[in-house]
């Protein structure tokens, strides 16, 4: 006879697939064409043991992540660290809210890509990460985030390792290690979320739009000695890019 223990085994490595869901009833079924010799009560009970049942939280598989060493950086160029987070924008017309990510470069505080929608998954997160390096070279990269769970995605990790991008978490609880896009979404908050009243994200967007490049272009920043991103990213690099367009899509 066949240890549960395996048995259970097997279950996970069928629920690994990407968009696998099985309730005990196709697990069954699953099990049986691959020559399992088992019954649905017995598949249903280890299941429910397991909390592998369809509605059951997904269980994140431990790894081990770089925690943030230092918080203040001092940048010798733009593109060498970044900082990306969520936040989240209340939206008046539908009494929701729906979710921001941002991408800033640390040495320009430079705003490379951004997100405005109603959920944000690792997908929505691989794709603005993709588009974000058709624009910008990944070279010696580094990019510092929390641990939310878009983030801590092992398809996510994978990527960025893969394009040659250190990824470094803050601590648990502990948003001052990723303080400079903190201080970004704090002049957000002020400058914009406390200003306007949103009818639909679609308003929303068109807002953030605007401030957005409003803020790279033209927006004075204390700790670039009064001068805008866009200038202190694009003095570094005296050859221009080809597209130095704000990268944002809904």
């Amino acid at each position: 006879m066949v240890e549960n223990k395996i048995v259970v085994q097997q279950i996970e490595k069928v629920l690994s697939q990407e968009f696998c869901c099985y309730g005990y009833k196709n697990m069954t079924a699953e099990l049986r064409e691959m020559g399992w010799v088992i019954n649905h009560k017995k598949v249903y009970r280890l299941m429910k043991e397991s909390k592998l049942l369809y509605g059951s939280r997904i269980r994140p598989i431990p790894f081990k992540r770089d925690f943030i060493r230092f918080r203040s950086l001092q940048p010798e160029r733009p593109l060498q660290y970044l900082s990306m987070d969520i936040k989240y924008v209340y939206i008046h017309g539908t009494g929701r809210n729906v979710l921001l990510l941002t991408v800033i470069d640390i040495y320009s505080r430079k705003v490379l890509i951004y997100l405005l929608r109603s959920h944000i998954k690792k997908g929505d997160v691989l794709l603005m990460l993709s588009l974000m390096l058709l624009e910008y070279k990944a070279e010696g990269m580094s990019i510092r985030n929390d641990n939310g769970s878009q983030f801590i995605a092992q398809a996510v990790r994978e990527y960025l390792k893969e394009k040659g991008i250190y990824q470094e978490f803050s601590h648990v609880a502990t948003p001052e290690d990723n303080v400079y896009i903190e201080a970004f979404h704090s002049n957000l908050q002020r400058e914009v979320m406390d200003r306007y009243e949103f009818d639909s994200i679609y308003h929303a967007q068109m807002v953030l739009d605007r401030y957005y490049e409003w803020y790279n272009e033209k927006r004075r920043h204390g700790a670039l000695k009064r001068q805008t991103p866009n200038y202190v990213f694009k003095n570094f690099n005296p050859v221009p890019f080809e597209n130095e367009k704000l990268l944002s899509y809904l």
